[in-house]
């Protein structure tokens, strides 16, 4: 009895060393499967075991199997608390560099926006500092327009002022000159109309009293032809403008009988070479005077050639 159950023991007893063996070949491949296993995603792992059933129904067999079944268990729960918890360890990475990462983009982002905005300062500065150049050269040119304007309309007001301080000046010398003229006029007239009246009281008179008027009508008519020499002169004058009172010129005059005045010249100069030009100038324009043929040749002879004073205010021979 005891021979068969030892050898019934010794018959089971290299099934149940492989079987060990078999197993203890497979943990530890799965152990270094585990080991060399490059990190995947987070899945439910999923444990698969294979009991094998001896078909001895021993206790030591049994035993055995429950034995390897545990470790088997234990191995799977230690494999399984190690893959969760680098399966931790990989997401709290992740979320680590997930937070870096949006860390990192918050900060491109906020220094992009920091970035933006220097430069919107910066264009908004320069547009600023261009719109105040801008207007002060708007200005400087409104200042320089008005100051032009200024200037203008003062010019304006010295030209019409002297405009009519010279239309006033020539009004009063027409006047003036008018006025002389007239006087002048008035005179001739009234020295015309006296000689006419001695000529008349001559003829009617008797031959003592003739030959008396005769003379006094002489002197009075020679009298009468140095006025009206003068009278000509100062109306065929031109006043130059360096022409100033109390300047005096003597002119040597040469007449014919028919009282065509032949030759004037400078016989003593005023110092001004333009005033006794105009001198000269308005005696020799007066050409002829007709009023010499009435005269005797004795009566003549002091015109012949005669020295006659030239001045702004008055002629006098």
């Amino acid at each position: 009895m005891r021979e068969t159950q030892s050898s019934q023991e010794h018959g089971y007893f290299w099934p149940v060393v492989w079987a060990v063996a078999l197993h203890l070949t497979l943990f530890a491949l799965l152990f270094v499967s585990f080991a060399f296993t490059p990190e995947l995603p987070p899945a439910k792992p999923i444990v698969q075991a294979t009991l094998y059933e001896l078909k001895s129904k021993s206790p030591a067999t049994v035993q055995t199997n429950q034995k390897i079944a545990g470790e088997a268990q234990k191995t799977a729960a230690r494999q399984q608390e190690v893959e969760q918890l680098e399966l931790k360890k990989a997401e709290q990475q992740r979320q680590e560099q997930a937070a870096e990462q949006k860390r990192a983009e918050e900060a491109r982002k906020a220094e992009a926006a920091k970035a933006e905005a220097a430069k919107k300062a910066e264009a908004a500065k320069k547009a600023e500092e261009a719109k105040q150049a801008e207007q002060r050269r708007q200005a400087e040119i409104a200042k320089k327009k008005a100051e032009e304007e200024r200037k203008k309309a003062e010019e304006a007001k010295k030209k019409a002022a002297e405009e009519a301080r010279k239309k006033a000046e020539a009004e009063k010398k027409r006047a003036e000159e008018a006025k002389r003229k007239q006087a002048q006029e008035a005179a001739r007239r009234s020295e015309e109309e006296r000689r006419a009246q001695a000529l008349a009281e001559l003829l009617s008179d008797t031959t003592e009293r003739q030959a008396a008027l005769g003379d006094e009508i002489g002197d009075s008519v020679t009298g009468n032809l140095d006025d009206l020499i003068r009278l000509r002169a100062a109306e065929g004058w031109s006043r130059p403008p360096s022409a100033r009172p109390n300047m005096v010129v003597q002119l040597r005059v040469n007449m014919l009988p028919d009282g065509t005045v032949t030759n004037v010249s400078v016989a003593r100069s005023s110092g001004d070479v333009a005033f006794d030009n105009s001198a000269v100038a308005a005696v020799r324009n007066i050409g002829r005077i007709s009023e010499m043929q009435k005269l005797s040749p004795s009566e003549f002879n002091r015109y012949r050639s005669f020295t006659m004073t030239f001045t702004p205010e008055d002629l006098a021979l």
